[in-house]
Order: structure tokens, then C-alpha cells, then sequence
């Protein structure tokens, strides 16, 4: 294992970094979706009978409304490319 205070001092001895991994932005933030889209059905079921606070459901709303923010800038992304 390389010393620290030389990878400090002379960062040229790193090994090179690794180049990106390539992925479907799309999928994932269509999975992330789904999951809370149905992540809110189940919630919404579970406070109606009075299991969870309605804190939850506003909880899966948010992820639902940054998921479409996702989705929005993956779209915006892939015009661009």
C-alpha cells in the first residue's frame, strides 16, 4: 500500500482512475418510480386503517416528486447528447 504522504505530495505515482460505468439513467429512475408508486399504495392502505401517520404518504409524495424531477432531467439529457 502506497505511503500517504507520498500520494500526497506526488499524486502522479496514483494508479489512473477507472472511467465511469456506463448505465441506464432511464431504468433507474423508472425502477425508483415504480418502487414509490407502490411504496404510496401500500402507505395510503396502511393510514386509511389507521397503521401509519399520513406522514408517510407525504413521504413517498416527495420521492415520487424527485423522481419526477429525475425523470424530467434524464429526459432533458438524453436530447442534449
Amino acid at each position: 500500500m502506497p505511503n500517504l504522504l507520498r500520494l500526497l505530495f506526488r499524486p502522479e505515482t496514483r494508479r489512473p482512475t477507472p472511467p465511469p460505468a456506463e448505465v441506464n439513467l432511464r431504468r433507474v429512475v423508472l425502477i425508483g418510480l415504480a418502487l414509490w408508486t407502490l411504496a404510496s399504495v401500500v402507505m395510503i392502505a396502511l393510514a386509511i386503517i389507521d397503521r401509519v401517520d399520513w406522514i408517510a404518504v407525504a413521504v413517498c409524495g416527495a420521492g415520487l416528486a424527485l423522481g419526477g424531477i429525475g425523470w424530467l432531467w434524464v429526459k432533458r439529457r438524453a436530447t442534449q447528447v
